[in-house]
């Protein structure tokens, strides 16, 4: 059963239920009222007849009133006055006399006020039954006509969304669909058209990763393959010095792989981190002493600033070292002789801001959002022996995000580039 069909059978039993609860109550509590007027004014009356039931013949009634008795088995014990015994169980006052709590005979009174008034009653009744049931009957068929167009109006948005999602089911990744609210039903469109673009972002991530990571393994596939070969062709002893180019394939290969897993425990939360409290200012100089040599070697100047010495964080100093070497290599690597790289750390807050600014090649500001993903290369003619694989960047940002920090980047062409490395106090 559909979502409208419900909510409609929903709101129909709930209309019809009410109105028979409040047309059940109204007659009850008119005629209750309408008993009350017809018996009030005949209580003295009824209360002397009451006490004195046994010899009703002594009692002194009006000259217009008659009563009727009967006993529990409708047998008339005593019967006074011009009124029929129709007329009086028709329009007289009806009550019963107990004795010890036992209901041993019923009383019917009936005079000129009293006929008047139950026929009044009777009126009242009938017409108040007639209005209470005409009334319903048009409050319930108005009320399901817009029960009816209410639920269609409320499922109008996920009978839309329908077809949308079978699409997606489908696999026709990226597709959008139509918002045609701001409630609720807006939002699950809003939430859906989200999740469509990011599965279809992800697709295309999944097809780039396989076709990345089978170009990166091709490459030295093919060469260690075609030395094989050779060696297999000619017959003779390897010399040692000849079987150094199929061990570098074999490192880079083993590098590609085991910077893969690392990658992909990271984006799966299950990196496993060896957290203590670290001083990332002695961690940022060891590692700047590290890199020194390199630096010189091309003759770029490298300059450590610390205005949070004696600050703690929380992180794996293995993965954090690892970082901010990826990044300080990146710097010296694309900033040419003469240049400048600066490494500035800062209390920011609840956090500690760490800054790598080199004065090199710069990054085209088309690149910058693509920076971080996996197998990107801002150059991509570049030899990947010498301009690595394009990992780098990705692992640095997990491990950054592994820590609850954050990474960003700001560059220009010809003026070089900063990079950004907020991580939480301790």
């Amino acid at each position: 059963m559909s979502v409208r069909r419900k909510l409609f059978l929903t709101i129909s039993l709930f209309i019809v239920g009410m109105a028979l609860v409040f047309a059940f109550a109204t007659q009850v509590v008119i005629r209750g009222i309408l008993d009350v007027m017809v018996e009030a004014p005949k209580l003295t009356e009824i209360s002397e007849i009451t006490r004195h039931y046994e010899t009703p013949e002594q009692i002194q009634l009006p000259a217009d009133a008659s009563i009727l008795l009967l006993s529990r088995d409708e047998r008339v014990l005593y019967h006074s006055g011009a009124a029929t015994e129709q007329t009086l169980k028709l329009f007289g006052i009806r009550n019963k006399i107990k004795q010890n709590g036992q209901t041993v005979a019923e009383l019917y009174y009936h005079d000129a006020d009293v006929d008047r008034m139950s026929k009044l009653r009777l009126g009242v009744m009938a017409s108040t039954r007639f209005l209470l049931l005409f009334g319903t009957v048009v409050f319930v068929l108005i009320s399901l006509i817009v029960a009816f167009f209410l639920s269609k109006r409320l499922t109008k948005p996920l009978r839309a969304l329908l077809p949308t999602i079978d699409r997606l089911g489908n696999g026709e990744f990226g597709i959008q669909a139509p918002v045609l609210s701001r409630d609720e039903h807006g939002k699950v469109a809003v939430a859906f058209n989200k999740m469509s673009t990011q599965l279809q972002q992800d697709e295309e991530v999944r097809r780039n990763l396989v076709a990345d990571v089978a170009h990166e393994l091709r490459t030295p596939l093919t060469i260690i393959r075609g030395k094989l070969d050779l060696f297999q062709q000619h017959g003779e002893p390897i010399e040692p010095q000849e079987l150094l180019p199929l061990q570098d394939d074999l490192i880079r290969l083993t590098r590609l792989v085991e910077d893969l897993h690392q990658l992909s425990l990271a984006e799966a939360k299950q990196l496993p981190l060896d957290k203590k409290p670290t001083e990332l200012a002695a961690l940022l100089r060891r590692i700047v002493e590290r890199v020194a040599f390199d630096a010189e070697s091309k003759e770029i100047g490298l300059t450590f600033v610390s205005h949070a010495d004696n600050k703690l964080i929380q992180a794996d100093p293995n993965r954090i070292t690892q970082v901010f070497l990826n990044l300080l290599i990146n710097a010296i690597r694309y900033t040419p002789a003469g240049g400048q790289v600066y490494v500035t750390l800062d209390e920011e807050g609840d956090t500690l801001r760490t800054t790598i600014t080199d004065t090199g090649i710069g990054i085209a500001p088309e690149h910058l959002p693509f920076l971080f993903n996996r197998f990107y290369r801002t150059d991509t003619a570049r030899d990947r022996h010498t301009g690595g694989m394009g990992l780098g960047l990705a692992i640095v940002k997990e491990f950054v995000l592994a820590h609850g920090g954050t990474i960003s980047v700001e560059s220009e062409p010809g003026q070089g580039t900063t990079f950004t490395v907020n991580l939480p106090l301790q």
